[in-house]
């Protein structure tokens, strides 16, 4: 069933398909995706049609995934925030048995105040019988709310995370993650990164090659380089109003092992240390040299999910002088040390 009124269907042209995983027994998991009023649009699309994409790529009598839209109002009818109306399979309270993954998209964060106290009893019902539960965006003040991440790990869009921490005290905030996973709960950052965690989900289940082949598909990575960041340093500066400041900035990040000193960077768009100092923190946020430090680190965390190069190869090949001034580096920004990083983020076992 299309759940889009006013979108017609696109037909993909398929990639080639990779060897199914073998399995004992043929599974089918339900995915329900749970759907209050003004649902934002992108947050319930992405993952529905990585999920979807997946049973198309897996190419077996029986799709591995039964993906069910339900509304958390009464209605039947559904309403986004970008003004596309969609119709739901059923309502919460005619859904019943068992669910293999709960998916709580955001509504449009002006009726979180009140879908808070609504939504509660209805997401933990659901959730009670639910294998894992997740929440895309904004969807995390759902969860939230209903005290699913009471003592947990958990991340939610850039824009909402202070608001997040002050109104959930309980709730480990991770700022810098893309998504978070703590038990049997998931909670995903900003929109686009719905993608991100569906491709993670359906890698648990079906394995590496379907997941890749998803991305592929979606023209997406498998893994967004930079790791767990929501947005790279390079998007963070992008603000700048001064052209030479952003081309500064794309070559800074394309060359992590050049001079990067003020003075180098300085002369490099012909102004005096003192004025590009003071231009560069007015512009940017930051010093010249805590920029440098984060996009060496960005560099590093790159290099350290995606090749077998030693710790001491990384270091020269990112700027740092050494592999124990890499080491200071990420204790201090990433909170762990390259090698820890690289056990949890370099493999498919990946929990961000």
């Amino acid at each position: 069933m299309t759940i889009f009124r006013h979108i017609r269907p696109i037909q993909y042209r398929a990639f080639a398909m990779p060897k199914r995983e073998e399995t004992t027994k043929r599974t089918q998991r339900r995915v329900v995706f749970l759907t209050f009023p003004n649902v934002v649009l992108l947050d319930l699309a992405g993952p529905w049609q990585t999920f979807a994409l997946a049973n198309r790529i897996a190419a077996t009598d029986l799709p591995p995934y039964k993906l069910e839209l339900v509304s958390g109002d009464q209605s039947n009818s559904i309403d986004s925030v970008e003004g596309i109306t969609m119709s739901s399979h059923r309502v919460a309270a005619n859904c019943r048995g068992g669910i293999d993954t709960l998916i709580v998209p955001a509504a449009n964060i002006d009726v979180y105040g009140a879908l808070l106290m609504k939504s509660s009893r209805i997401i933990n019902r659901l959730a009670k019988r639910s294998r894992r539960v997740v929440s895309i965006c904004g969807g995390a003040f759902l969860l939230a709310e209903a005290g699913l991440l009471d003592g947990k790990r958990a991340t939610t869009h850039w824009q909402g995370i202070d608001e997040f921490a002050r109104r959930f005290p309980d709730v480990h905030v991770q700022s810098d993650s893309i998504f978070v996973r703590d038990g049997n709960v998931y909670t995903s950052a900003g929109v686009t990164t719905g993608i991100d965690l569906s491709l993670e989900l359906i890698e648990e289940d079906l394995g590496k090659s379907i997941a890749l082949s998803c991305a592929r598909d979606l023209v997406v990575f498998m893994r967004r380089p930079g790791g767990q960041s929501q947005f790279s340093v390079t998007l963070q500066s992008q603000s700048a109003e001064r052209s030479s400041i952003n081309e500064l900035i794309a070559w800074a990040t394309d060359n992590p092992a050049a001079d990067l000193s003020v003075e180098a960077m300085a002369e490099r768009i012909h102004m005096s240390t003192r004025n590009f100092s003071r231009v560069f923190r007015n512009e940017i946020g930051q010093t010249p040299a805590a920029f440098v430090e984060r996009i060496r680190v960005d560099s590093a965390r790159r290099r350290l999910e995606q090749t077998d190069d030693t710790l001491d190869a990384i270091a020269r090949a990112c700027g740092f002088g050494s592999s124990d001034s890499m080491r200071r580096s990420f204790r201090r920004m990433v909170k762990v040390s390259p090698g820890d990083y690289r056990q949890r983020f370099s493999g498919s076992e990946t929990l961000r």
